[in-house]
This record gives structure tokens, sequence and C-alpha cells, in this order.
């Protein structure tokens, strides 16, 4: 099991600006929704990634990673534990700073690559909850 280090969350947190949000739809009733509407209210620019492209408050999204025009700070995943570890190693490829796992979703050999990259690796975490335990936002 990883253990995240409670710098690496307030780092990734605090010192990033473009999050790539893999599983993000229109579908205002699932957790990538909630979460990405989170991150903006904090000032993050959150980039849907799903093959079907979809814009997000007024953001364009993109059917993967590689198809993101810019550079991306974070990746974060709303996928099943099998399917990121092709999503991470997109995330390696595409010279992001960070991989974040949502919670439940993990690939231990994935991370560690992630890791040997030199991404800062957060696993099986919520932007919602650990924004407010580490940097007092609501």
């Amino acid at each position: 099991m990883t253990q995240n280090s409670d710098a690496v969350i307030r780092k990734v947190l605090a010192d990033t600006g473009v999050w790539a949000v893999v599983g993000l739809s229109e579908n205002t009733s699932r957790a990538a929704y909630g979460v990405a509407a989170y991150l903006r209210q904090q000032g993050k620019r959150t980039i849907p990634v799903h093959p079907s492209a979809p814009v997000i408050d007024g953001e364009q999204g993109y059917p993967t990673l590689s198809d993101i025009p810019f550079a991306v700070d974070v990746v974060d995943l709303f996928v099943r534990s099998d399917l990121a570890g092709p999503v991470i190693d997109e995330a390696v490829k595409i010279g992001a700073g960070a991989v974040w796992t949502q919670l439940g979703v993990r690939d231990e050999d994935a991370q560690s690559r992630a890791r040997d990259a030199g991404l800062d690796v957060v696993v099986d975490a919520c932007p919602r909850i650990e924004g407010p335990r580490l940097l007092d936002w609501n």
C-alpha cells in the first residue's frame, strides 16, 4: 500500500495550475464533475479528458492526454484501477509534473514508473478532502 506524503499532496495542490481530469464528462452526478468544479473554485484550470471531448465550464475537452496542445501540471485520474496504468504512462510521456489517482484507484507498478520518471504521485486520495485538511481550502 502506498503512503501519501502530506508534503507532496500540499505541493501538488498549492503549486500547480493546469489539471487534466481524465474521465471528466458532462454528467454532473459523477465525482469527477464535482471535484473539477471544486478545483476551479480554488483557481485551477481543469481540462476534460474523455473520449467524447466535452466542453465543461467553457474548457474544451480532449480525447486523450496526448491531444492536449499545452503543458499539464497534474493528471487527475477518475478511471478504474485496471485502466490507470496506460493513463499514468501517458502522463509521463506528455511531461506532466504529477499524477493524482482518486479514491479507490491504484496501480502500484504504474505509480512506481511515474515516481521513477520524476513525477509527484498522490494515490487513492481526493482534492476535496485533502485541500481543506492541508491548505484550509473550503
